[in-house]
């Protein structure tokens, strides 16, 4: 269903671009209708079940409304109780704008060496969800974390989607970048944690922009972790975007974007993603290895249940792992791991929130 919407929406744009918005209306109601989908070239689409008004069809296209295809949120799984005094709700308030966030502190932080992780949920996903789902809280307890799930709130992006593709979020010192580095300064300074402990992950929408944070803010986050996410400007608008998705990124380095510091990332991707293409993580990796440091790839492949997992390291010359790349055959556009209670989480016989966290804390 979901390649299916990605592809109607692909021919609907090709359609506005030709000014033919009358097709291209057609097209979206039915798909919209949940009719079969007819090719852009095939004719006009059959009549719908349920009409939508034209303009919320047009504003949809224009937004990038389905860039990622909206799903319920969980339903009928109840949120565990674990959502109590340790994780609250706050806002930050900075230069380039606010953010509502939940953050969870361990009981113990004051006599830890702490660590800050900041935790970008996909489309349609929420902090709450998102960390249920991942299950980094418990990982929190073990590791001595305290975790940021800044929330993206429909007034910036209708399906709740981190705005990877939009050059306004792209740069340094504005944008949604922005904002999430003060955030990450602003409880750095407040627990007393350093750029050498601080990372970012996300998935999908909110993995391409910790790729985005990479690029932008090396002085503030020394790692990321990059969950079925694209490479940094893999696209700069909507209907870039889609073809992004489908597999057509080139993007650019995000290696040394600003500065001269090469920042470590952990990518994951499923080849069984239908939503963003898993050449999009290996293009990700091409990347790093075409750097200016020479990195030396070490390869392993083993079974799951269901598939294989093929796990590539760079190493650099001190045989430090700087990026790892962990390709998991049958893997679909979600969480590996984690808890079934979130949605996008997926058991593939791979935990990718604990391994994601030793890599962090080099482990």
């Amino acid at each position: 269903m979901k390649s299916r919407l990605l592809d109607v929406m692909g021919d609907a744009l090709s359609l506005v671009k030709k000014s033919n918005l009358a097709e291209a209306t057609a097209l979206l109601r039915n798909a919209l209708a949940g009719g079969a989908a007819t090719s852009a070239g095939a004719g006009r689409a059959a009549a719908p079940r349920a009409r939508r008004p034209l303009g919320e069809v047009i504003g949809a296209l224009r937004a990038g409304r389905s860039l990622f295809p909206k799903v319920a949120d969980a339903p009928g799984k109840a949120l565990p109780e674990a959502l109590d005094d340790k994780f609250t709700s706050r806002n930050h308030r900075g230069a380039a704008g606010a953010l509502n966030y939940r953050l969870y502190v361990p009981a113990d932080h004051a006599k830890r060496d702490l660590a800050l992780l900041v935790m970008l949920h996909g489309c349609t996903q929420n902090p709450e969800d998102f960390a249920v789902g991942t299950q980094m809280n418990a990982l929190a307890d073990e590791f001595g974390l305290i975790v940021a799930y800044p929330h993206q709130p429909r007034g910036a992006n209708a399906s709740g989607c981190w705005n990877w593709f939009d050059k306004r979020h792209q740069n340094r010192g504005s944008g949604e970048p922005a904002k999430l580095a003060g955030l990450a300064q602003s409880l750095g300074a407040e627990f007393g944690i350093g750029e050498e402990r601080t990372f970012a992950a996300g998935l999908s929408a909110g993995g391409a922009m910790a790729e985005i944070l990479a690029a932008t803010y090396p002085d503030v986050f020394e790692a990321v972790g990059i969950h079925s996410g694209l490479p940094y400007k893999a696209a700069s608008d909507v209907p870039s975007a889609f073809a992004a998705m489908k597999g057509g990124a080139i993007g650019e380095s995000a290696l040394r974007v600003v500065g001269d510091g090469i920042r470590r990332k952990i990518i994951f991707h499923g080849g069984a993603d239908a939503t963003v293409h898993p050449a999009n993580a290996q293009c990700i990796l091409d990347q790093a290895q075409r750097g200016a440091e020479a990195l030396k790839p070490i390869e392993l492949d083993w079974e799951i249940p269901g598939g294989r997992v093929n796990r590539t390291v760079l190493q650099d010359g001190a045989g430090r792992a700087l990026v790892e790349h962990w390709f998991v055959e049958g893997g679909g556009h979600a969480w590996f791991g984690g808890d079934s209670r979130g949605t996008y989480t997926q058991n593939v016989g791979l935990d990718a929130s604990r391994v994601m966290v030793r890599f962090f804390l080099k482990q």
